[in-house]
């Protein structure tokens, strides 16, 4: 199984910089310097402190194993019912591509059919430097798992974010922290670093990536912010897309019902 300490040619690490990170925040590659303002020495350790044993596990199928159903090796494959399909989405920071599928996309449990289906996708704004999406379940949740999945033949499919989560019971906390906050110094807590890029070969085809916690539930959050940014920068085409999020969760209210993974339907 690939995971946080063994997908060193995917990128990922349980904690530190990824290794491609140079600059940006908070462990998030960064091209442009509106967005890479924030990569002091200081904020970089306030995001260490707060970074959780998260495990990372990365599945890559190629541009000829690809399928429609999302099937991998290790990462399990979108369903319908989960807690992302419940949750307000909305986007903080950035701006969709005029040819991007809408945020509903995300969570609608319904997947793209081929490589090269933008509407069925959501991606920024070519030639932009990425975003910040939230996700609101309303009240509390025990979140024990983060899936997210994205589709393309080229530099579009591999995933590049950082994952935060936050209560909103912080007194500074900020729902939606705008491109020159770092969310770690207002409130929010860093989960993981994603980086799904290879070292070498073709990076086109499908990326699925498994964010929990070995010991149990991640934590008990009400907000999610993924701060997703380009894969490259060689051309405008470097915003992946993504094809669909899951959310796994345990009930915090009655307001939710789940069982665990493996065992029925997610929250």
């Amino acid at each position: 199984m690939w995971n946080a300490q063994q997908s060193e040619s995917y990128g990922i690490q349980k904690s530190g910089k990824s290794p491609r990170d140079n600059h940006g925040r908070g462990g998030v590659v960064v091209y442009k310097v509106s967005r890479a303002a924030l990569a002091t020495i200081a904020l970089l350790n306030l995001s260490l402190l707060a970074f959780s044993t998260a495990r990372v596990v990365v599945d890559h199928n190629s541009v000829s194993t690809a399928n429609k159903e999302f099937r991998f090796k290790n990462v399990p494959s979108p369903v319908r019912d989960n807690a992302a399909a419940k949750a307000r989405i909305s986007l903080v920071v950035g701006r969709p591509d005029p040819s991007s599928g809408g945020l509903s996309v995300l969570t609608d449990g319904a997947l793209p059919t081929h490589e090269d289906e933008p509407r069925a996708n959501f991606f920024f704004d070519a030639g932009s430097d990425g975003g910040r999406i939230l996700m609101d379940f309303g009240v509390a949740v025990d979140v024990t798992q983060v899936n997210t999945y994205s589709w393309h033949a080229n530099s579009r499919g591999p995933q590049v974010y950082n994952l935060y989560a936050s209560d909103g019971r912080d007194p500074k906390f900020k729902a939606q922290p705008d491109a020159s906050t770092d969310p770690a110094a207002c409130g929010w807590s860093l989960i993981a670093r994603v980086d799904t890029r290879p070292r070498q070969g073709d990076s086109g085809g499908q990326y699925g990536v498994s964010i929990s916690d070995p010991a149990g539930i991640l934590g008990k959050y009400r907000y999610l912010l993924f701060d997703s940014v380009p894969t490259e920068i060689d051309d405008p085409w470097g915003n992946t897309f993504y094809s669909e999020i899951n959310v796994v969760a345990y009930p915090s209210s009655s307001a939710y019902a789940t069982q665990p993974p493996g065992l029925g339907p997610g929250l």
